[in-house]
């Protein structure tokens, strides 16, 4: 059964144009043009994966809202915003709001179609059937792959797809230091460093709104990140 994707844009011909190329990559699509109808249609049957303009017919920054919505209502849907706007500020917006992935509009087809697969691969190790070794207990941390989750101190930590990998890629090898192309490979991104660096402001917030004594995530200066060893 093929993929379902919410693709949310409010010009009719952009809208038109990656509905058309979305369905050629083997993805059945369903079109919103506002945050509204998205929010509805996804509430009544949760997508796969969405994907999200910012500016939303009069809402300047619709999409920022309909991520939270989104998010609300699943903790692991894949969101991507598809945005015209490239500014940092932007970009880290949407990340601190839960999105796994930021792109710009003059990205081509077939880079989003493997960003977008991506996405998917990450999500299709929970059908893998579990191994002992898809279990990693790191002191307070247990990360489970098939099922995506994580704790810290028997309390669950709520990431997206793309975070979970992240700190998939520290605990694995305690004390290693992450660069950050290391961290792109594992998670599948292709991103810049400020992308790099809120993931992990979002995800250190997470584990402190847990426990406000956390610290296992260190910042190597102009190395990268690592996960402290035990």
């Amino acid at each position: 059964m093929s993929k379902r994707i919410a693709l949310v844009e409010d010009d009719a011909i952009i809208l038109s144009n990656y509905r058309d190329a979305l369905t050629r990559g083997g993805y059945a699509v369903e079109t919103y043009s506002t945050r509204a109808d998205a929010t509805a249609g996804c509430r009544a049957r949760l997508p796969d994966l969405a994907i999200l303009d910012i500016g939303l017919g009069d809402e300047i920054d619709g999409g920022f809202a309909l991520c939270r919505d989104l998010r609300a209502l699943s903790a692991s849907l894949p969101i991507v915003f598809l945005s015209a706007r490239d500014s940092d500020f932007d970009i880290v917006s949407g990340l601190r709001m839960g999105a796994d992935d930021y792109a710009t509009k003059d990205i081509s087809i077939p880079h989003l179609l493997a960003r977008i697969a991506a996405l998917f691969r990450r999500l299709d190790a929970q059908r893998q059937p579990a191994r002992a070794e898809d279990v990693l207990h790191r002191g307070a941390l247990c990360l489970d792959i098939n099922r995506l989750s994580v704790t810290w101190r028997e309390q669950a930590v709520t990431l997206t797809v793309t975070e979970f990998w992240m700190v998939h890629a520290l605990v694995k090898f305690p004390g290693h230091v992450k660069n950050r192309d290391q961290l792109m490979r594992e998670a599948e991104l292709t991103v810049d460093d400020n992308t790099i660096t809120s993931h992990m402001k979002r995800i250190r917030k997470k584990f402190v709104e847990i426990d406000e004594k956390f610290d296992e995530i260190e910042t190597v200066y102009g190395l990268g990140y690592r996960w402290r060893a035990e």
